[in-house]
């Protein structure tokens, strides 16, 4: 179906993005701010934001999280695929995030009809931030 958009008109959309966000919370793992920052310093859990490389250099980083666009993270993960990356074959527990929890909610939730097991921190950097959760400053090295 082709939407088309003339003057001030908006595109009605089947499901909002708010709905697509609820309909992945219902069905994965949701970890808890407080019960993230616990886990930090566990070796066997990897941090990965999903956050734009901006967000990272603007407001910080978990220590020790990896980086991985959106964009890329349904590649990284697939061996098959050209841009794996080994980080994600690696038998730890991760924990996805970005900065309020929406798209870190989708990225999961495909993950894992991916067979990726995975979850995500639920509220998001912004969360961590106000339970003054450890970071590392903007524009640092992580």
């Amino acid at each position: 179906m082709k939407q088309i958009v003339t003057g001030d008109a908006m595109p009605t959309l089947k499901t909002n993005a708010a709905t697509l966000v609820a309909a992945a919370r219902a069905r994965i793992e949701e970890i808890e701010t407080a019960d993230a920052i616990a886990m930090l310093d566990d070796p066997h859990v990897t941090f990965v934001d999903l956050r734009d490389i901006r967000e990272r250099q603007r407001s910080g980083a978990i220590p020790g999280s990896f980086h991985c666009p959106r964009g890329m993270a349904e590649f990284w993960i697939d061996p098959e695929s050209p841009y794996f990356k080994d980080i994600f074959g690696e038998d730890r527990r991760f924990v996805f995030h970005c900065a309020s929890g929406w798209r870190s909610a989708l990225t999961v939730a495909t993950l894992n009809d991916m067979g990726f097991a995975c979850a995500h921190l639920k509220d998001g950097f912004s969360d961590w931030l106000r339970h003054d959760g450890p970071i590392d400053s903007p524009g640092g090295s992580s």
